[in-house]
C-alpha cells in the first residue's frame, strides 16, 4: 500500500501549510545573512603579483589578438565556454507576477546557484530594465560574445515565446527558456515512466494539459515532437477547453496557443475544466495553486490507472492523497515533500553542461527529449514504482548522464563546434560537476562560506 494511503502517515493540511511556509520565513533573513548567494572567485593560480603580467597586462594582449583572428577561440582562452547568462525582465516571477527586474534578482541568483552546484556551470544573473520584447532580444544579441549560453527566466507569456524564437534565430549560442523547455523536459521524463507503470502506450493515450501558460504550451509541443498524436492532447485555460471554435484565441495575439487550438483536441471536446478529465489517461496541471483547483470528483471520471501531475507551487492543484482516493494510480507534484517531484533542476543544469561541453550553437526540443529519455532511463534502472518515477536531486550521478545525452544529440544534429566521444563527454561532465560540489564543501569546511545560523537564531534577526 502507498505511504500516502496510510491514514497514520498523512500530514494534516495545517502541518503541510506550516511546512510550506517555513522556507519563506527563513528566506529573507538568510539572504541578508549571506548578502546574496553567488560570488566570483579566481580559477587561475596566483603565486605573486608578478603573475598579473600574464593574466592581465602586458601578457593578456596575446590571447586578445588570437581571439580577434578567430572569435571561436574565446571558448578556449576565456571562461566563455562555461558561462551562462540567466536573463529576466521580472514580468512573471514564480507566482508573484510582474515584480520588476530588481525584485527578480534573488530568483536569478538562486538559478545561478543551482547551475553551479548541480551542473558545474558558471551562471550570472542579468535582470533587464525593459519589458519590450524586441529590446530583450537585442540585449541578448549584445551580450552574446561574453557567454556560451542564455537561460531565459520568468518572462511573461506570450512575450516569452517571441523572445525564445527570435533569439534562437539570431544567436549562435544555445538559448533556452526554463519555464518552457525545462518544465516540458521533466514532465516528459515523468510521463515516460508513469505510462510504463500503468501499462499504457503513450502514443495511443489521451492527455489533458490544465493551464495554457508557457510550461504547458511548450510541453504540448515537446510531447508532439516526441510522438504523441496532437489530436490526443486536450488543453485547458482559465476559460475552459481549447478548441478551434474559441473566438477569444487569435493568431495575432497568441500564435502559439492559436496553433495548438487548431491541431489538438481531435474529438472537438468543449466545456469546462471538469469536462477535460472525462476518460483521459493522464492530466498534467501547471496552473493555479490549490488545493481545490482540481476536484476529486473530476479525477474519478478519468480512465482506469490514471496519471495526475499537479505541478503548482507551493500547494498542488489537488493534494496527492485526494487524487489517489479518487482513483489515480500515479501522482506527481512540484514539491519535495511528496513522492515524484517534477523539478526543473533535474534538467537545466545537466542540459547546459552537455551543450556547453560541445560548444553547441543552439539547444533544440530534440535535446529536451534526449534529456527526458535519459532521466527516465536513470530512474528505471534504479527500479521505478508508483512513488519513484523520476530521479531525485541528490542522485547527482544523473547529471553527467543527461549532459552526455544532450551533447551527443548536439553532435548528431550538427550544431556542435567540437566533437567528443561518449566516454570523453562523461569523464568531462563528471569531473566538472564533482569539482563544483567539492569546492563548495571545502569552502564551507574551512569557513570561507559562513556556517548558517540555526532557525531560531536566524528568525530572531
Amino acid at each position: 500500500m502507498s505511504e500516502l494511503n496510510r491514514e497514520e502517515r498523512r500530514p494534516t493540511a495545517e502541518e503541510l501549510l506550516a511546512k510550506a511556509k517555513k522556507p519563506s520565513q527563513l528566506a529573507t533573513p538568510m539572504h541578508k545573512f549571506y548578502e546574496g548567494k553567488i560570488q566570483v572567485m579566481p580559477k587561475c593560480a596566483i603565486t605573486s603579483p608578478d603573475d598579473f603580467a600574464i593574466w592581465y597586462t602586458p601578457g593578456v594582449a596575446t590571447p586578445c589578438k588570437e581571439i580577434q583572428a578567430d572569435p571561436d577561440k574565446s571558448f578556449e582562452l576565456t571562461n566563455r565556454w562555461n558561462s551562462v547568462a540567466v536573463v529576466s525582465d521580472g514580468t512573471r516571477v514564480l507566482g508573484l507576477g510582474d515584480i520588476g527586474p530588481e525584485a527578480a534578482m534573488p530568483v536569478m541568483e538562486g538559478k545561478a546557484l543551482l547551475f553551479k552546484y548541480l551542473g558545474g556551470v558558471d551562471a550570472f544573473p542579468i535582470c533587464l530594465k525593459t519589458k519590450d520584447q524586441a529590446e530583450i532580444v537585442r540585449a541578448l544579441e549584445l551580450i552574446e560574445p561574453s557567454f556560451g549560453g542564455i537561460n531565459l527566466e520568468d518572462i511573461e507569456k506570450p512575450k516569452c515565446f517571441y523572445v525564445l524564437e527570435k533569439a534562437r534565430e539570431r544567436l549562435q549560442i544555445p538559448v533556452w527558456h526554463d519555464d518552457q523547455q525545462g518544465t516540458a523536459t521533466v514532465i516528459l521524463a515523468g510521463l515516460i515512466n508513469a505510462f510504463k507503470l500503468v501499462g499504457k502506450k503513450p502514443h495511443e493515450s489521451t492527455i489533458t494539459l490544465i493551464g495554457a501558460g508557457a510550461a504547458n504550451i511548450r510541453t504540448a509541443y515537446v510531447l508532439i515532437r516526441w510522438g504523441m498524436k496532437p489530436g490526443n492532447i486536450i488543453m485547458v485555460d482559465s476559460k475552459g477547453i481549447i478548441h478551434p471554435g474559441r473566438k477569444d484565441i487569435t493568431k495575432e495575439e497568441d500564435p502559439w496557443k492559436y496553433e495548438l487550438a487548431q491541431i489538438t483536441n481531435a474529438e472537438g471536446r468543449t466545456g469546462t475544466m471538469a469536462d477535460a478529465f472525462k476518460g483521459v489517461d493522464a492530466v498534467v496541471a501547471a496552473s493555479k495553486p490549490g488545493p481545490g483547483t482540481i476536484k476529486k470528483e473530476w479525477v474519478a471520471t478519468m480512465a482506469d490507472n490514471a496519471i495526475v501531475f499537479a505541478c503548482a507551487n507551493p500547494i498542488p492543484e489537488i493534494w496527492p492523497w485526494e487524487a489517489i482516493e479518487a482513483g489515480a494510480r500515479i501522482v506527481a507534484t512540484g514539491r519535495s515533500d511528496f513522492p515524484n517531484q517534477v523539478n526543473n533542476s533535474l534538467g537545466f543544469p545537466a542540459i547546459f553542461r552537455g551543450v556547453l561541453d560541445v560548444r553547441a550553437k543552439t539547444v533544440t526540443d530534440d535535446m529536451c527529449i534526449a534529456a527526458a529519455e535519459e532521466l527516465a532511463k536513470f530512474a528505471e534502472e534504479r527500479g521505478i514504482h508508483e512513488e519513484y518515477i523520476l530521479p531525485k536531486m541528490e542522485e547527482w550521478e544523473v547529471f553527467p548522464r543527461v549532459a552526455v545525452a544532450c551533447a551527443l544529440k548536439s553532435i548528431e544534429q550538427g550544431v556542435a563546434r567540437i566533437k567528443l566521444s561518449r566516454e570523453e563527454l562523461y569523464e568531462r561532465a563528471s569531473a566538472i560537476i564533482k569539482h563544483a560540489r567539492e569546492s563548495t564543501m571545502l569552502l564551507m569546511k574551512h569557513g570561507f562560506i559562513k556556517k548558517p545560523p540555526s532557525e531560531e537564531e536566524i528568525l530572531k534577526r
